[in-house]
């Protein structure tokens, strides 16, 4: 057990993420580096609900790491994109404990990936035992492994924990018709339908006509000042809608600088050529054209008409247009997405819960919300931006 992300070789631990089915093409989120900042930054500690309580097998032969999960045992579900309220509520209700609960994710990012590193099966197996193990050990409510991979999902399907679907919104470089990549810009404008076309247009004006700019720089390129100038933008945008933010300048300042080419910047410049606004995607890889973006965080701290979409999904979809890159997740929650061309695709998360009834209730729950979130995809297909071919 590991409460300290450097009690952890980080060449072991990305090392083992790395043979993982898309474990070099997931982004930084799961990296040892990413991980540490957020403990060593003070965002994801036990004094934030965050206590680390990673679980890591050793082979008994020469004792190199097999497997390995970044467990946490939580004191709430902020942070978490995968929500439990009601679950929390329900335990309330009937004298039952909720918290602390015990959850295998990536603090405070909305982004599916390898979640049970594992040199193997039979590795991954002995890996879920033994979070189960500790989760009972511990006198936790539960166990939830959070928009995890499809292997383990199948893992933990195995295993006998419950599956839960929920919907982000992604976008694929893809042409709905003739198939392929899109060609550019305009050929992806061109895809839509007459009405979508023409509300981007209108909206990409309206920032240019506010004589707005915008620069991407990317890795090295990235400075220290292009830092400060985004932490406040982000920190803005958390305390305008009266919520505290969850990550701080110690953490993106760390992360740049171990994982600097996983970063793509955006700054905004006012006709005076002052930084009026920023968005920060993250990139899958550190290759020229990355397989997938994800689009992270954003701010301003100057109000323009339609900023928030040039800055977070135009900008970011030209960029991706322009070196190919395959995907681009816009993250949890948000249906005025769809009018982008950010469609509607299932994450997967798994669950334990200790309490027999509960477990239950549960699972009988997320057989109705299963067929629910289906019934919602299809909905928001019917509302599809592409163009009708006849």
């Amino acid at each position: 057990m590991v409460h300290d992300p450097h009690a952890v070789s980080a060449q072991d631990w990305n090392a083992l993420l790395h043979t993982q089915p898309e474990g070099r093409a997931c982004g930084p989120f799961m990296r040892h580096e990413y991980l540490a900042a957020l403990h060593d930054s003070g965002c994801a500690t036990a004094a934030t609900g965050w206590a680390p309580h990673w679980v890591t097998l050793c082979s008994r032969a020469d004792g190199s790491l097999i497997a390995a999960a970044p467990l946490y045992i939580k004191t709430h579900s902020y942070g978490e994109y995968v929500f439990d309220w009601a679950w929390a509520a329900a335990h309330r209700r009937h004298g039952v404990r909720y918290y602390p609960k015990g959850v295998v994710a990536v603090p405070f990012t909305p982004v599916a990936g390898p979640r049970l590193l594992a040199r193997d099966a039979a590795a991954r197996a002995a890996l879920l035992r033994a979070l189960l193990a500790h989760a009972r050990a511990q006198g936790l409510s539960s166990l939830h492994i959070l928009l995890g991979s499809a292997t383990d999902c199948a893992a933990s399907d195995a295993a006998g924990l419950l599956g839960r679907e929920t919907v982000q919104f992604h976008w694929h470089n893809r042409h709905p018709t003739r198939g392929g990549p899109l060609t550019d810009w305009e050929d992806f404008l061109a895809s839509l339908s007459h009405d979508k076309r023409k509300k981007i247009r209108q909206e990409r004006r309206k920032v240019a006509d506010a004589g707005v700019t915008f620069e991407a720089r990317r890795g090295a390129q990235i400075t220290a000042e292009d830092w400060a100038f985004f932490v406040r933008c982000y920190r803005q945008t958390y305390h305008e809608h009266g919520n505290a933010p969850y990550l701080n300048e110690a953490f993106f300042r760390a992360v740049g600088a171990s994982l600097p080419d996983h970063w793509l910047m955006f700054t905004a410049r006012d006709a005076a050529g002052a930084p009026i606004a920023a968005s920060l995607l993250a990139l899958s890889d550190d290759g020229a054209s990355p397989a997938a973006a994800y689009g992270r965080y954003w701010g301003a701290v100057a109000r323009v008409d339609c900023l928030h979409f040039e800055a977070c999904y135009y900008q970011p979809l030209a960029w991706c247009l322009a070196r190919g890159v395959e995907r681009f997740e816009g993250g949890a929650q948000g249906e005025h997405k769809v009018a982008r061309a950010l469609l509607p695709a299932v994450v997967h998360s798994r669950h334990w819960l200790a309490h027999p009834a509960f477990a239950d209730a549960v699972g009988e729950y997320l057989t109705h919300e299963r067929a629910a979130v289906q019934d919602y995809r299809q909905a928001l297909q019917a509302h599809s931006p592409f163009r009708q071919v006849p």
